[in-house]
């Protein structure tokens, strides 16, 4: 039976990004997995060819050769040590080759002995304004690929191990002679690791690493603003066959308040008062982000915008003993919906009152009147 392209059975196109296979990766080995697909052989082979399709495709040297040659690729037929098929037949190729060897190809691609560094993970984590004000220490649960307890990450069945490689002889490099040019590139039977398995493991498919949920503790440090990113080294995807994990970002949001607005370690609050308050002086309560209050007076003849300093209410600052300040500003509510007997008593207070009452009011429209009296000259 022949073996079913490797896009098709991750569902993706081929010029699919490194994102998209791995989400497509990830949304099949868990629909796949034997653990929940337990006593379902068919489940279990889609599992391995799900992970054998990954495992080709995520690898830029792995997935250049299959969109090559195909699954012939993995055959064990492109070339050897002393340079057969797939080497001098195709110059360009050849070239391709020789400037991914000058210029950063070859240094970071393949590593003998079979382990290589699973990929780094982030995590959007939304906390409190109270939270981020304490402190607080919260548990999280992450999917991520983690070491096959099976094979003990080896990717090799209980009982085996992995063999060295029969096409570079365990280097993880062939080599290729091309008129003048001697070039070395990535085994692509090995993908670099000088070792192939022969019998994989029947839980991860050869890959040493199985899908599952993790919990884990992240500690939300009292401070901490919005947009900071917390790293957890080594609790990322773990590695290929053994390799080191990776590590976990966390990035952390914080959610509206329902009074505060926040800018550094100051708070920021807009309190309406009634017109006779502002107009009249008193005072008010206002909650502070501790879970306490406290009283704010306001002086005869307030006006909007009106701006109270409450030193040391506001955020702590992080990795300090300083704590913000809280700024209280004051909105002026106009009635609305009055009555008869109040529009009344608005009338009379409007036909006793003066300028000085109203000194901003008077100052701007005579200086309008001036406006257009000079418009008439």
């Amino acid at each position: 039976m022949s073996k079913r392209d490797f896009y098709e059975v991750l569902g993706v196109s081929r010029d699919a990004d490194e994102k998209t296979l791995k989400s497509a990766y990830r949304k099949m080995a868990m629909k796949y997995h034997p653990d929940r697909n337990p006593d379902d052989d068919r489940a279990e082979a889609q599992f391995k060819e799900v992970n054998e399709a990954y495992d080709a495709l995520k690898d830029p040297d792995k997935r250049a050769a299959y969109d090559r040659f195909g699954h012939a690729a993995f055959e064990g037929g492109m070339g050897g040590p002393g340079g057969g098929p797939g080497f001098g037949n195709d110059f360009a190729s050849t070239m391709s080759d020789i400037f991914d060897e000058f210029f950063g190809g070859a240094g970071g691609r393949g590593r003998r002995g079979g382990s290589d560094r699973g990929s780094d993970l982030r995590y959007n984590l939304e906390v409190d304004l109270e939270d981020a004000f304490s402190g607080k220490t919260v548990e999280i649960d992450v999917p991520t690929s983690a070491s096959c307890q099976a094979c003990s990450g080896t990717g090799a069945k209980p009982g085996t191990s992995p063999t060295v490689c029969p096409t570079c002889g365990g280097s993880g490099r062939i080599r290729a002679t091309q008129g003048f040019f001697t070039v070395e590139r990535t085994c692509v039977t090995c993908g670099g690791r000088g070792e192939v398995i022969t019998d994989p493991c029947d839980v991860c498919g050869g890959t040493g690493r199985v899908v599952q949920e993790r919990t884990l503790s992240v500690n939300i440090p009292a401070g901490i603003e919005d947009g900071t990113r917390i790293r957890l080294a080594g609790e990322g995807e773990a590695g290929v066959r053994g390799g080191p994990a990776g590590d976990l970002y966390i990035f952390v949001t914080l959610r509206p308040h329902a009074f505060f607005q926040r800018d550094g370690a100051d708070l920021f609050c807009r309190v309406p008062v009634s017109m006779t308050t502002a107009a009249l002086g008193g005072q008010f309560d206002v909650p502070t982000v501790d879970g306490g209050k406290t009283r704010v007076k306001v002086p005869e003849g307030t006006q909007t915008s009106k701006q109270f300093r409450l030193r040391g209410k506001g955020m702590p600052v992080l990795r300090s003993t300083k704590l913000g300040d809280m700024y209280i500003q004051v909105v002026v509510e106009t009635p609305r919906n009055l009555s008869k007997r109040q529009r009344e008593l608005l009338e009379e207070f409007e036909s006793v009152s003066s300028k000085e009452n109203h000194p901003e009011a008077a100052g701007f429209f005579a200086r309008v009147k001036d406006f257009f009296e000079n418009l008439g000259t």
